[in-house]
């Protein structure tokens, strides 16, 4: 093993402790700096906390990410909550956690205002043109990426078929899927745990950087100590504040009522956030668009094109979605609409996150406790495998409505389809990062769409 990276600790002094203020100034920053889906956003706490700064150790920080993967929800965020609440109690969590997506929130309520007051102009429109047949790309290399790590043998690949012949034929919903996945590789697990291995995920170097401020023999802190006490208060304070939000919600507009229908709404969603956002969308297509038609398809991809481009879990979606709908309710009337978003916006942001962080408090505890191998990878696998096939029905159903803009009936749009192309290769073949392909398709349809 190469020796510059394992150091001994009389070479390298461990660092100073880190005042909650420092660590407010890097989880702020972070907040503005997480591009890259949960994969790029993980390599960037590694690279600061683990090997730069040293504030845990890379066994404690794996330990910590493996917990983070078992659990619905954005695991970068989830991630980010945990160290901040290692390091610096309850506040220290909800800190890292909050600003891990604040930024994100105001820069989409940023474009999504753009989106609904100016995106009939033919700049912006063209933008978005380019944009999404380059979403279409990034969803096909999303199931590519995660199918050939995850579809390791014929039952996951007949267990990804049948997840995408269940939504895309037998139209069922996405709850289901899931529930009935993980009990398939539960039972798997227990009959045929050759099949349901889950590999290295992350990948996992077990470098030595140093000695950290949480490294691999410090002693659990105190508040980080289990007991069933903290089990029962910290479920009660979450389900308080969500059951306080929700009757707020129920008095103020009734149970049909948009905003707490939304509320309702993006609770499940986040309970069922497994195998990230890529997964959770039918799901988020089929209750928005289908059943509550708070948007319509054109502008669902759109908000995924948006999402893409800006920094924070790309579940932060939900946040394009609140405000269209809010937008297009308008419960405050028709000279409030933007009021109407922004608070539409916020509640669904404040549902869909209030799960991360209650299951942070409420299992970092045992996690740390125990520093035990999580037993959860048979139906984490068959989840997984599911999950393929439901990203895959999304892709081609975002292939549907860019390339047929009118139907199979219509002309198939070509510029579209070659933009899609081009976008593929680049990120498959080139490896190039999301970003620079988003704007550069971005750029290419707006000058398609001026020049035509």
């Amino acid at each position: 093993m190469d020796t510059k990276n394992n150091l001994s600790s009389t070479q390298i002094t461990a660092p100073q402790p880190v005042t909650l203020k420092q660590a407010f100034v890097y989880w702020l920053k972070l907040g503005f700096i997480s591009f890259g889906g949960p994969a790029g956003q993980i390599a960037i706490m590694h690279h600061d906390l683990v090997e730069k700064k040293r504030w845990i150790s890379e066994k404690r920080f794996l330990h910590a990410l493996n917990f983070c993967m078992v659990l619905p929800g954005p695991e970068a965020q989830q991630l980010a909550t945990y160290i901040g609440w290692l390091m610096h109690r309850t506040w220290g969590g909800i800190i890292a956690g909050g600003l891990f997506v604040l930024p994100s929130f105001f820069i989409l309520i940023g474009l999504a205002w753009v989106y609904m007051a100016y995106g009939a102009l033919p700049a912006v429109a063209g933008a978005l043109y380019g944009i999404k047949p380059a979403v279409v790309a990034i969803v096909f290399f999303a199931a590519y990426r995660i199918g050939s790590r995850a579809l390791k043998n014929h039952v996951l690949w007949s267990l990804s078929a049948l997840a995408f012949f269940a939504i895309a034929v037998l139209k069922l919903p996405f709850p289901i899927i899931v529930l009935a996945a993980g009990l398939i590789g539960y039972m798997g697990g227990r009959t045929s745990p050759k099949y349901f291995q889950v590999g290295g995920g992350h990948g996992a170097s077990q470098k030595d950087y140093g000695p950290a401020l949480i490294d691999d023999e410090t002693p659990t802190p105190q508040h980080a100590s289990f007991s069933w006490n903290k089990v029962l208060r910290i479920t009660a304070i979450g389900l308080g504040i969500w059951l306080l939000a929700m009757a707020i919600l129920y008095i103020r507009y009734g149970w049909d009522g948009a905003f707490t229908q939304m509320g309702w709404f993006f609770t499940k969603t986040a309970l069922l956030t497994f195998g990230g956002a890529y997964a959770v969308l039918p799901y988020v297509y089929q209750g928005a668009v289908e059943h509550y038609h708070w948007l319509n398809p054109t502008q669902m991809i759109d908000g995924l094109a948006l999402g893409e481009t800006t920094p924070g879990p790309l579940i932060m979606v939900v946040t394009f979605v609140g405000f269209v709908g809010g937008w297009v309710t308008q419960v405050f009337g028709p000279d409030a609409v933007f009021m109407s978003a922004l608070i539409a916006a916020a509640i669904v942001t404040f549902f869909t996150f209030l799960p991360s962080f209650v299951f942070i408090l409420l299992g970092g505890p045992f996690i740390e406790t125990t520093h035990g191998n999580l037993k959860f990878t048979a139906p984490l696998s068959a989840i997984t495998a599911a999950v393929v096939g439901v990203i895959f029905n999304l892709a081609l159903f975002f292939a549907y409505h860019v390339f047929w803009v009118k139907g199979f009936t219509g002309s198939v749009d070509w510029a579209s389809v070659t933009i899609t192309l081009m976008a593929f290769a680049a990120i498959y073949r080139f490896k190039v990062n999301i970003i620079p392909v988003i704007l550069s398709c971005g750029v290419l349809g707006m000058a398609w769409k001026l020049l035509a």
